[in-house]
């Protein structure tokens, strides 16, 4: 069983004035994001602004983000879509050039019921080696992959070792801990959730808000699974303002925002997101400055 630590960051993608990808700033993205403590990079997942990426720049994203972490941290490469063969198609690809897993988002906008879901998962799951993730966020795919479909696929298909959970609903993380326990592997797919998630038996998060706070959020899971439950409360009450203002719009726009504020060049997103407006950027600056960034506004 592959185990991808309990710290995943869904990586940015960082853009330069003409909106082609910062190739420089990846690798400094990437080295910061280790030395913080992530043990596995997600690439060209939603925070990393997937739907505006094309396939040739996500396979050379897969390529370089694996050179540059080597043996320092797991390499996870969003391959699906709402298309089952181009799904499939992407993951030969990325598991050509040697990442260690994959991240299989429910399909969107086609709303599949859960037979469709589980015979999407499978089929891609039949086409590759590589241990998969699968992601359930109804809040944008339409889909609610139910706790029993998981419970499925993972008895079927012995490469569906995880889930990234982002329902919002700790009955149905606890549900699937229930019906799925370890080693399968259950993560929180928002950061605010962490700690619930943590104290009905998840194994970590695949966070937006550790490109700023990673060093923080690895303490709070050490500390619960360390037994000092109180000192992780302590730090995921400190860190949820963070965690909110990282979603005071869609993401990634606060989280880029955040990060040119904080020295790095990472750019705008791609249509159709927008810049961050006025009041949202004030109140990100305002949140940073509390935390105690310090921070440049020009």
């Amino acid at each position: 069983m592959v185990h991808f630590g309990s710290l995943i960051t869904a990586m940015i993608t960082p853009f330069d004035e003409y909106g082609e990808i910062n190739w420089s700033e990846v690798d400094r993205i990437v080295e910061k994001l280790i030395e913080d403590g992530s043990d596995s990079i997600l690439v060209s997942g939603t925070t990393g602004e997937a739907p505006t990426l094309s396939k040739e720049e996500k396979l050379a994203l897969f390529e370089r983000v694996k050179k540059i972490a080597g043996n320092r941290a797991k390499v996870i490469a969003g391959t699906t879509n709402y298309c089952t063969k181009e799904s499939v198609e992407l993951t030969k690809e990325a598991e050509k050039i040697g990442v260690d897993g994959i991240l299989a988002t429910a399909p969107y906008y086609n709303k599949p019921p859960q037979d469709g879901l589980y015979l999407h998962f499978a089929k891609i799951a039949s086409e590759t080696s590589l241990p998969i993730i699968v992601y359930n966020i109804p809040s944008r795919t339409a889909v609610n992959i139910l706790p029993e479909t998981l419970k499925r696929l993972a008895q079927d298909c012995p490469n569906i070792v995880g889930v990234k959970e982002a329902s919002g609903d700790i009955n149905q993380i606890a549900m699937i801990r229930r019906l799925l326990p370890r080693p399968f592997l259950l993560y929180s797919g928002d950061d605010s959730m962490t700690l619930p998630l943590l104290s009905v038996g998840g194994d970590g998060v695949i966070s937006v808000a550790s490109h700023i706070v990673g060093k923080e959020i690895k303490e709070m899971i050490n500390s619960y699974f360390s037994g000092n439950v109180e000192k992780a409360a302590e730090l995921h009450l400190k860190l949820l303002p963070i965690f909110k203002g990282l979603f005071l719009t869609t993401n990634p726009i606060p989280l880029k925002e955040a990060l040119n504020l904080l020295g790095y060049k990472v750019g705008k997103c791609r249509l159709p997101l927008s810049p961050i407006d006025s009041k949202n950027r004030a109140e990100l600056i305002k949140i940073l400055k509390e935390y105690g960034f310090q921070i440049n506004e020009a």
